[in-house]
């Protein structure tokens, strides 16, 4: 246990300064000392911070503070897994500094798209003759119908709307059947059927939710976000799903004081992002691009950056 605070400890530093530099925090804890490399400052902090509590907390409060921190984010990295494989964002923010090279692939890619729409206009006037003979030739209907249905319900908008909603569909499942299943809930023997029902419906959800997002095709024209190979996560979507399921049910069996402290400090965070992040967001001047030109922009600036 105080091997895993340590290490929570140490890594605090990092993800503060790494907040700095986004703008959701202070620039006081992004300052770098020049000659060890090190963020002295917000080390400092953390470091108070943490003795604080080491000092006027218990050894098991504490560890349940750490389980509700680490299992939060291994759940939301899974959830998020799930999102980008399926129905990642079509747009992606860039710095403002990269302008002059988005204003050029932008300029590239509208000419191109104008050339085609020329090339495609004197075509059709080329064969201007040809179209009245076409125009009495009859359809052939469909010969499979069912197909095409599918097809249609298979469609790109269709598959990111379906991938969405079960995604969040799993979700609910995922919750109701660890909730259902765990000792502290319905605990009386009356409510055996409630518990019972409540289990085969999340169970179905999220066996419904397993069976869609392994039939349907992940988005791997968008996922990779810039940098080539994509985030790589192997058995998507079972691994993630498993993860969410063995998270859930150990975040809810954690206790209801343990969930009052972590409260607490969420409470504290959403207050700092309301008051200060939000305002000072590195995303308030960040230009949106569509995801695959992102490539492209970084190598017309030669900064050899990625969205990583």
């Amino acid at each position: 246990m105080s091997f895993i605070f340590l290490l929570l400890c140490l890594s605090q530093p990092r993800i503060l300064m790494a907040m700095a530099r986004d703008g959701l925090l202070p620039s006081f804890f992004s300052d770098v000392n020049k000659h060890t490399q090190v963020p002295v400052k917000s080390t400092i902090v953390t470091g108070i911070v943490a003795s604080t509590l080491a000092f006027c907390m218990e050894v098991s409060q504490l560890a349940g503070m750490v389980s509700v921190g680490t299992l939060l984010a291994f759940t939301m990295v899974a959830i998020s897994v799930l999102i980008l494989r399926y129905v990642p964002p079509e747009e992606v923010p860039l710095p403002s500094s990269l302008q002059e090279s988005i204003d050029s692939v932008s300029l590239l890619y509208n000419q191109s798209s104008v050339s085609i729409n020329e090339k495609n206009l004197d075509v059709n006037i080329g064969t201007s003759s040809d179209i009245q003979p076409l125009l009495s030739k009859k359809v052939a209907p469909v010969a499979y119908p069912i197909i095409k249905q599918v097809q249609d319900v298979f469609s790109e908008k269709n598959r990111r709307k379906i991938a969405g909603w079960t995604i969040m569909f799993t979700c609910v499942g995922v919750f109701l059947l660890t909730y259902s299943a765990s000792d502290l809930s319905l605990p009386s023997s009356s409510s055996r059927i409630l518990r019972f029902s409540l289990c085969g419906v999340g169970g179905a959800l999220l066996l419904c939710g397993l069976v869609v997002l392994t039939s349907i095709d992940q988005d791997e024209a968008r996922h990779s976000f810039g940098h080539t190979g994509g985030f790589l996560c192997p058995f998507v979507p079972l691994l993630p799903i498993a993860c969410i399921l063995i998270n859930v049910y150990l975040l809810i069996n954690l206790g209801a004081a343990t969930w009052a402290r972590v409260s607490v400090w969420l409470i504290i965070g959403v207050l700092v992002y309301v008051f200060y992040g939000r305002t000072h967001s590195s995303l308030l001047d960040a230009v949106y691009v569509p995801a695959a030109h992102v490539d492209e922009i970084y190598r017309s600036s030669g900064s050899g950056n990625s969205l990583a």
